[in-house]
């Protein structure tokens, strides 16, 4: 007998839907896109702690904890920005495989580089706009990067001098201006819980 008989592939034994079950959740990617400051970290954020007090398990992923480590050495050219998300969406197709929801927060600029991520993660990608006027993120610019950009110093900054294309047809939109940000993580998670219970 041969060891593949002995030792079956262990998602033979257990697969995706076996692991939904034991952690009582249906696991979804929910791929936040939007402008650089236009809330999707702090949104993300403030919905995985909303989610966490209803017993749902969840990953935030943003370029704060990806480009420390598993993107680590990745630069900002349009080659490296789209390694940056299929790694992303290689890690996230795990997390799904596992069980875990995701909320994946990357400005993912254009429609090509988020249908690449939507192809490798499959059925449980969610694209979710984070609708925030180019002019209100200006107005935010909390780390000063519009301000960098708007003076030369940053090269291909998305929305300046780089183009944003926005969803066409996104699964929900979260449109934050006028809201504070408990609202907006809360109209998220309203909508997120139609997908994962």
């Amino acid at each position: 007998m041969s060891s593949a008989h002995i030792y079956p592939i262990y998602d033979q034994l257990l697969d995706q839907e076996a692991k939904e079950k034991l952690l009582n959740q249906k696991a979804k990617v929910f791929w936040f896109t939007g402008l650089s400051g236009s809330g999707k970290s702090t949104i993300a954020k403030h919905a995985e702690k909303q989610l966490h007090k209803m017993g749902f398990l969840v990953k935030v992923l943003d370029g704060d904890n990806v480009r420390d480590r598993l993107n680590k050495g990745l630069g900002f050219s349009v080659e490296d920005r789209t390694e940056n998300i299929r790694r992303i969406a290689e890690v996230s197709r795990l997390f799904a495989e596992t069980g875990v929801i995701c909320i994946n927060c990357f400005v993912s600029p254009t429609r090509e580089i988020r249908t690449m991520a939507k192809e490798i993660i499959g059925d449980s990608f969610e694209e979710i706009f984070i609708g925030t006027s180019l002019e209100e993120c200006e107005n935010r610019d909390t780390k000063g990067l519009y301000k960098k950009a708007r003076a030369g110093e940053i090269k291909d900054f998305t929305g300046i001098s780089s183009p944003f294309e926005a969803p066409e047809s996104p699964d929900y939109t979260v449109e934050t201006e006028g809201k504070s940000v408990e609202e907006s993580a809360s109209l998220f998670v309203e909508y997120a819980l139609t997908k994962i219970k």
